[in-house]
């Protein structure tokens, strides 16, 4: 009879312990089961972090759970995205990511690869443009580029970074064009925009979306538009591809996760994100940004996108 107690409550401790131990699987089974950290791999009101406190406040009653943004400047993208490799893969960390991020992977050793993240969705496409102040002396690309060649070195060019998309097509447009100009790269967005205001720079790589109320205030204007041909909100703007300079890679902002993540948290997020895409809110985003209103794609599209753009970035650097 003791004999049958103690396989009995063996056998019940052996039971007990297996439910608990499955007990924390069963709470993990409804994602997301808590807030969801989104992290801005660059400063306070720049494009990036627009997108994503837009995009958290519309995530937030799809999920029903709250999306904290974080800013983690430094590096290009590099140290928030160091951040985001650090934290589990479980889909409760993602993180804003965009070209000029992407484009150290084009670099001599980058510190992650394209196989440590998942994309969610690619949220906006948009081009890039040279911008001068209203007051700027060089009044059109042609002025802008007289003096580039006149005295080489001498012009200054406000930047995200080096090994980012300005850099490279900066790059390019010394090689191909011979207008060659120093780069001043500035990790907070606030301080890069104002730089042709105050001085410190002669002209700023930029979309037109993150400076749009300078635009609309008259404050700054572009000179020259990098894509194939002009855009109707900027008829007298040259485009790139009509001057010869074939280097035209497109500023994208994606979310991504670490890979890992397991694929029904990967559906949930990416699902949430096309509902946000979808809205009127979201719309009108893109079209104050000057992006292209077709700008979204899926994760299962998501993938191809991001390895195609880092061959076009490795294209532009081998060509510059």
């Amino acid at each position: 009879m003791f004999r049958q107690l103690r396989m009995f409550v063996a056998t019940g401790t052996v039971l007990i312990s297996a439910a608990v131990a499955a007990a924390p699987l069963a709470a993990e089974e409804k994602f997301p089961s808590r807030p969801i950290e989104l992290i801005v791999p660059f400063g306070p009101g720049g494009g990036a972090d627009q997108l994503a406190r837009l995009t958290g406040k519309l995530l937030e009653p799809i999920l029903g759970q709250g999306v904290p943004v974080v800013n983690v400047p430094g590096g290009t993208g590099a140290t928030g995205m160091a951040k985001l490799i650090a934290a589990p893969a479980d889909g409760y960390s993602a993180a804003i990511y965009i070209a000029d991020t992407h484009s150290l992977l084009a670099g001599d050793a980058p510190r992650w690869s394209v196989d440590d993240i998942t994309t969610l969705a690619v949220m906006i496409q948009q081009p890039s443009f040279l911008f001068v102040a209203k007051d700027s002396p060089y009044k059109t690309w042609d002025d802008f580029t007289k003096a580039a060649k006149a005295e080489p070195g001498k012009l200054k060019v406000a930047t995200v970074g080096f090994g980012s998309v300005d850099d490279f097509t900066l790059k390019h447009l010394e090689s191909k064009g011979g207008v060659k100009v120093v780069q001043v790269p500035f990790s907070k967005p606030s301080e890069r925009y104002v730089s042709i205001l105050g001085g410190h720079a002669d002209a700023l790589y930029e979309q037109g979306g993150d400076v749009a109320q300078f635009l609309k205030s008259g404050e700054m204007r572009p000179i020259l538009m990098f894509g194939d041909k002009r855009m109707a909100e900027f008829p007298d703007v040259p485009a790139s591809g009509e001057l010869g300079f074939t280097v035209s890679l497109p500023q994208f902002r994606a979310i991504v996760v670490r890979s890992g993540t397991a694929p029904a948290a990967v559906k949930v997020m990416s699902d949430a994100l096309a509902k946000i895409a979808a809205t009127d809110e979201f719309k009108a985003f893109l079209k104050e940004s000057l992006a292209d209103p077709n700008s979204f794609m899926p994760a299962e599209k998501s993938s191809g996108f991001l390895k195609k753009q880092l061959e076009d970035m490795k294209k532009a650097i081998a060509g510059s």
